[in-house]
């Protein structure tokens, strides 16, 4: 008896002299739990506060078979006769519950209510349902707490289900916008458009509650230390959700009208370079992602598709040599029917003899000959340059993922590719890149680079700093005033089919074949940009319609939706009608 009381002394002694300092912590921690707190993801509105992205309150449901089984009752004791049948009754009766307000059938719900390991023990945890609105939760669980029979017996409860906060992300604005905004999963992944590229700044910090707690709850005097979650940024953008959706809408009519497989609408503020419109198609319903057929749906073709963008690109070739001095509008071109180049020869859409031209003529009637005749002026590092500076070859910074750069070719290029890019072929741009050129070269010379952002503000309600955008001079006015010049002339070729009532318009067609990647062309894309007023742009509109069937022609497909946006967005922003008749200036010279 002795020993065995010095045994027992011993060991006490080890425990509280000795190694109670490990075994207090070790209590200490079993009593410490840490609960995340999960911070609200930041909406994304346009830029007159309709809100395109928002997160509202929602919960997982999450059912513990091993308590519905029990229906609550304390495992650590036998069950009597009447909770036995009420927990046999549990999980018929809590599906018949989840079936009223979920849908489906009960049955739909009784694998998750009865699982079991491999062990043949019911689980403790499995989701039946999630991102579940709240409102649907509480009827749920009130119903839940009216319990029901059970044979002979009555519940006053059914256990076993709980709940998780999961907030879920709605975009009340549908498909509008849908390739822009983009979309977050369930899981809170990203996945594309702004959702992607602002992920960052709209997550916010997740924060952390610790506190101390036994069987019977928290502890009222323990520990507990709450670091508050911080909100995500919310943003707004310079996209006009109304213009969206009527540039959307405009999109789609002349795609279903010439059998177009995809299509792209860019509107700008020429004087700020801000994006009021970015139509797609395919186009896709975020709150829908789950129906999507095909992934190219979610792509923004606006900075992901790369193509030759052909006769638009004689804006930025004629820009550049009337910067450099080299061509006005008035000046004389002598186009024969074909011109010989690297082998081949470059031939006109329409074939014709010998023409006498003015560069006005030549951007009017889309001369590729006269183009390149021009072009020829220029020695190719100088054209490379130019090109650089307008932004082609290099990203535009758009504020969307998955932004290509195009192909720009170097300045040691044969002299056959200088004859192509001259008139959009033997390059490829991305319409943003397009776009923005010719929307600097029409602005009096100066380039704004594209944006969707207008601003940010945090949780606090103070301003998030936006990365800055410099505007810069890439032609001189005087040059800039020559091109519209030029680009006018396209319009008031076909007044009739082209001109908007009461306005000045400038404008640029066009047509290209499409790079097959395998070195050779198969079919077209059709593009027609436009901007008004014509002696001070505000509004740039800018159509691609890629693999069209119905007509290939960026005048004929490309143009009538080009000018149904630009019809809206002109007295939408203020700008006001121009009594003022277009100049009838001459397109080609007497010998």
């Amino acid at each position: 008896m002795m020993l065995v009381l010095t045994l027992f002394m011993g060991r006490a002694l080890q425990l509280q002299a000795f190694d109670s300092q490990a075994y207090a912590a070790k209590a200490a921690a079993q009593m410490t739990h840490t609960v995340p707190l999960a911070p609200q993801r930041g909406t994304i509105q346009d830029r007159f506060g309709t809100v395109m992205a928002d997160t509202v309150p929602a919960v997982k449901i999450i059912a513990d078979p091993s308590m519905i089984e029990r229906n609550g009752a304390d495992k650590r004791r036998d069950l009597t006769e009447r909770e036995r049948a009420i927990g046999a009754a549990a999980p018929g009766a809590i599906a018949a519950v989840l079936a009223k307000h979920l849908g489906g059938k009960p049955d739909d719900y009784l694998p998750q209510l009865t699982a079991k390991g491999k062990d043949g023990e019911s689980l403790q945890y499995e989701v039946v349902e999630d991102q579940v609105e709240t409102s649907v939760w509480n009827e749920i669980n009130k119903e839940l707490r009216q319990g029901g029979k059970a044979g002979e017996y009555k519940a006053s409860y059914w256990y076993g289900l709980y709940k998780e906060d999961h907030p879920k992300r709605i975009y009340p604005s549908g498909s509008v916008g849908g390739n822009l905004v983009g979309v977050v999963r369930s899981d809170g992944t990203a996945l594309t458009g702004l959702e992607k590229s602002l992920n960052d700044g709209l997550t916010g910090t997740p924060g952390v509650e610790t506190y101390e707690s036994s069987v019977y709850g928290r502890i009222p005097l323990g520990t507990d230390v709450l670091t508050p979650a911080v909100d995500g940024f919310d943003y707004q953008l310079t996209i006009d959700a109304a213009l969206q959706q009527s540039a959307e809408s405009a999109l789609a009519k002349g795609a279903i009208s010439s059998a177009s497989a995809t299509g792209t609408a860019i509107v700008m503020n020429v004087k700020t370079g801000e994006v009021l419109a970015n139509a797609n198609l395919p186009s896709y319903d975020p709150n829908e992602i789950s129906k999507v057929a095909a992934k190219n749906s979610m792509l923004n073709r606006s900075v992901e598709a790369i193509y030759e963008p052909g006769s638009v690109q004689k804006v930025l070739t004629l820009a550049a040599l009337a910067d450099k001095g080299l061509v006005k509008a008035d000046t004389r071109v002598e186009v024969p029917p074909k011109l010989a180049s690297g082998g081949g020869y470059i031939r006109d859409s329409t074939p014709h003899g010998v023409a006498h031209m003015t560069a006005r003529g030549v951007m009017a009637k889309s001369s590729n000959i006269g183009t390149t005749m021009l072009a020829r002026r220029m020695d190719k590092a100088t054209l490379v340059d130019y090109l650089k500076s307008f932004g082609l070859g290099q990203k535009t910074g758009l504020e969307l993922p998955g932004e290509g750069a195009g192909i720009l070719p170097k300045a040691d290029m044969a002299d056959y590719t200088r004859d192509q890019i001259a008139f959009g072929q033997g390059l490829s741009t991305t319409p943003i890149q397009e776009a923005a050129a010719v929307a600097g070269i029409v602005n009096d010379g100066v380039y704004n680079p594209p944006t969707m952002l207008k601003q940010a503000t945090a949780a606090d309600g103070e301003a998030v700093q936006l990365p800055t955008r410099t505007a810069r001079r890439v032609i001189s006015k005087e040059a800039s005033v020559e091109v519209r010049d030029m680009m006018e002339a396209v319009i008031t070729l076909s007044p009739k089919d082209r001109a908007i009532p009461g306005y000045r318009t400038i404008g640029k067609s066009g047509t290209a074949e499409r790079a097959d990647g395998k070195g050779g062309y198969s079919g077209y894309t059709a593009s027609f940009i436009t901007a008004a007023p014509a002696d001070n742009p505000q509004i740039l509109v800018y159509v691609v319609l890629d693999e069209p069937l119905k007509g290939h022609q960026g005048s004929q497909i490309a143009l009538p939706v080009a000018q149904e946006i630009m019809k809206l967005a002109l007295p939408r922003y203020g700008v006001l009608p121009d009594p003022t008749p277009a100049p009838d200036n001459p397109l080609e010279y007497e010998p």
